[in-house]
């Protein structure tokens, strides 16, 4: 046999152990799914045996790739304040709650004493009393597999990976808690942290990485340090995603909680659905490969951030008024049935789909509409249409104007009533 035919042969062995193992790692990340997101965990409402089950599950996984636990074990417990408006509202004040936390130790002698987060809330919506987008659905257990067992499964996977090879500095994992409840996890990490603050050089979190579309990944949080877009950049030459790379530290999930004290964050996303809290969102449609593959694309972001020498140049962005909302139980506002663009544009807000038999299919809006105005109100962002809706009830009915094809539509639109 010629040297070019052996070097062909081995090749190609190369070449299946690596699409061997990537199935494998795919059949893992959808087995940890189904388990976080089957009925018998009831939904893993914060505060309730399916949370807590879900919690045990993940403290397992955890020490099954290798992790090491806090001094005080595996789990972060935190009581759910009497005065905590979105538990109120849900009847959990004075529950518990736990974050799980897994640590693997950093290889360098000095570098180690710094740590990167990496993180993802496992808990969701129960029954659905509170926090459904779809009505008469309180009772039903929602699953919540890509909101967010995709995050939490894929926190697993990443732990396998670099677990191998560790990098320089100590990575943690955390899986949140009571994110649905207003970021409660990661705030009562932020307050009792592990590692002191000042020595956290970034956090990833990753909420809804699970039904990736088009090949289309978003990464917010790329403005907070001034090298996130170059490493992202980096990894994204070879993992060859559509890359949406943009945005400040806040928004409503738990990378939140550490911006707003200083630290460099990143927020892995592939986009809203229609089964977003909803009891439609179910593991059968995880989309396997490409969770497996936003998750290696997460490692290795998070490889990088552990590895290199420099520390990261924070990005300080005023705090925007809405951002405490997000978490204050304010609600969603009138119900209109749309899936926004999430990744923004130059001005209003684009549709990527109409769910059927809402008030905006029953007012002809529909896919690859831009919303620029709704009622009295102006629409250039995500923020300025989630505002809008929030200044409406059910029953009330509004002028939508939207730009079709480049040509103005105004479209008569009554708002109905979410669920929860």
């Amino acid at each position: 046999m010629t040297r070019s035919a052996i070097l062909a042969v081995c090749l190609m062995v190369a070449g299946a152990a690596v699409a061997t193992a990537q199935t494998t790692a795919a059949d893992q990340l959808l087995e940890d799914v189904r388990y976080l997101a089957d009925d018998a965990l009831a939904g893993r409402m914060t505060g309730t045996p399916g949370a807590d089950s879900a919690a045990a599950y993940l403290a397992r996984r955890f020490e099954d790739v290798g992790l090491q636990p806090t001094p005080a074990g595996w789990l972060q417990r935190f009581t759910i304040a009497e005065d905590a408006p979105v538990a109120q509202h849900a009847g959990l004040a004075g529950a518990t709650g736990a974050n799980v936390i897994g640590i693997l130790p950093g290889r360098d002698p000095e570098l180690r004493n710094q740590v990167v987060i990496v993180g993802a809330h496992y808990d969701h919506l129960g029954l659905g009393t509170f926090g459904a987008l779809d009505p008469d659905s309180a009772g039903i257990v929602h699953n919540g597999a890509d909101d967010n067992a995709s995050g939490a499964a894929a926190l697993v996977h990443i732990a396998r990976r670099l677990r191998g090879t560790p990098p320089a500095r100590t990575v943690v994992f955390i899986a949140f808690g009571g994110e649905e409840l207003g970021l409660l996890g990661s705030q009562a990490y932020v307050r009792n942290p592990m590692y002191p603050l000042s020595q956290t050089v970034a956090m990833v979190n990753m909420d809804m990485v699970g039904r990736l579309r088009n090949n289309r990944l978003i990464v917010f949080g790329a403005a907070t340090a001034k090298e996130f877009p170059a490493i992202l950049d980096s990894v994204n030459w070879y993992s060859s995603f559509d890359l949406k790379a943009n945005g400040d530290g806040y928004g409503p999930s738990d990378q939140s909680s550490f911006y707003a004290v200083g630290i460099p964050v990143l927020h892995v996303f592939t986009d809203l659905h229609e089964d977003y809290h909803r009891t439609g969102d179910d593991a059968y449609k995880i989309n396997r490969e490409g969770l497996r593959r936003v998750a290696d694309f997460t490692a290795t972001v998070v490889e990088a951030l552990a590895n290199r020498q420099d520390p990261l140049t924070f990005v300080d962005v005023p705090r925007p008024t809405h951002a405490a909302s997000a978490s204050s139980g304010s609600g969603y506002g009138a119900y209109l049935g749309t899936i926004p663009d999430m990744t923004g544009g130059s001005r209003g807000v684009r549709l990527t789909g109409v769910r059927k038999d809402s008030p905006a299919d029953k007012g002809g809006l529909r896919a690859d509409d831009v919303i620029t105005r709704i009622g009295g109100f102006e629409v250039g962002t995500l923020q300025d249409m989630t505002d809008a809706l929030r200044s409406y009830k059910a029953g009330d009915t509004v002028e939508i104007v939207v730009l079709r094809g480049g040509v103005e539509h105004r479209s008569t639109v009554t708002f109905g009533k979410r669920g929860g």
